[in-house]
């Protein structure tokens, strides 16, 4: 582990766990601390000076947003954070996901709009209680359920294959990028403009709104990655 650095200023008015997180978040950002790092919870424990709990929650928070994995006998884990992957997988969502929202938003029902505007509701609900958990399931049940009329299966899967694969990645871009208000108004617009029919408008929305999450990923990264 890298050498301990003071931690005890910052843990002053801010709860533990959540100081604790931002300074192993800051590190593994940073690249301190590298993909597949092992992070341990009496290591760490020590050095802050803390006990184990607020630590374990800390690494549940960093492993809700995608930068940790926690896995069976191995304990914590930073995870792959690789802005190439990042890139790719979104540019394959810019491409296929504005094609079954051309196909599909016109078959969408009442009972679509209903869950749709459902969905909307909770994610707001969710994104102001800081669920992080929960940001991504509906961000991928959200972005399904618009797609779900295509008539499309094999792009379908594959799209949902992308959702899946991006769950972090979104998770992370609402965390640390301020991406809460736009993701916000941009599936609101998305739903009624869709209901207003206005479906090619719907697709430039949808297409600029999966390349401004990459973007604004790439931003932050860029900007928080020290170079060697």
């Amino acid at each position: 582990m890298p050498p301990a650095r003071p931690a005890q200023k910052s843990l002053q008015h801010r709860t533990i766990a959540s100081a604790v997180a931002e300074e192993l978040r800051r590190r593994i950002v940073d690249g301190e601390f590298k993909s597949g790092f092992q992070l341990r919870q009496d290591a760490l424990a020590t050095e802050f000076g803390v006990s184990r709990i607020p630590v374990r929650e800390a690494l549940m928070q960093l492993e809700a947003e995608g930068l940790v994995k926690i896995l069976p006998h191995r304990g914590a884990i930073v995870s792959e954070l690789s802005m190439e992957e990042v890139q790719e997988l979104f540019e394959l969502r810019a491409l296929l996901e504005p094609r079954l929202l051309k196909a599909s938003a016109k078959h969408l029902t009442a009972t679509d709009y209903e869950r749709l505007s459902q969905i909307l509701q909770e994610y707001s609900s969710e994104l102001r209680a800081k669920h992080v958990r929960r940001w991504g399931e509906l961000n991928t049940e959200f972005h399904n359920l618009l797609y779900q009329h295509a008539g499309q299966p094999r792009s379908q899967a594959i799209v949902s294959g992308l959702l899946q694969e991006c769950d972090r990645h979104t998770r992370l871009q609402l965390s640390l990028t301020g991406g809460m208000e736009r993701a916000e108004v941009e599936h609101a617009e998305l739903v009624r403009l869709c209901a207003d029919g206005k479906i090619s408008a719907a697709c430039t929305l949808l297409k600029a709104h999966i390349e401004g999450v990459s973007r604004s990923l790439r931003k932050y990264f860029e900007g928080h990655t020290k170079v060697d």
